[in-house]
């Protein structure tokens, strides 16, 4: 299963879902997915949208392994 950070990244920077959906022009149950950590898969694309407007790579989007435990 996937593990993302973008909730955790967006409230540090003090966005909300409607806010970052808007800056990211993806889907708002696309990013509710992402968001709540509900999905097995990911589009790479969309990621690179959110992770552009959070201002971070990609790879930082996934939370490590090491975080779960």
């Amino acid at each position: 299963m996937v593990r993302l950070r973008i909730k955790d990244i967006a409230e540090k920077r003090q966005l909300n879902r409607y806010q970052l959906q808007m800056r990211a022009g993806v889907t708002m149950p696309l990013l509710s997915r992402y968001w709540n950590n509900r999905t097995e898969s990911v589009n790479l694309e969309a990621l690179g949208k959110i992770a552009h407007a959070l201002g971070v790579s990609v790879h930082e989007l996934f939370a490590d392994n090491e975080e779960d435990r």
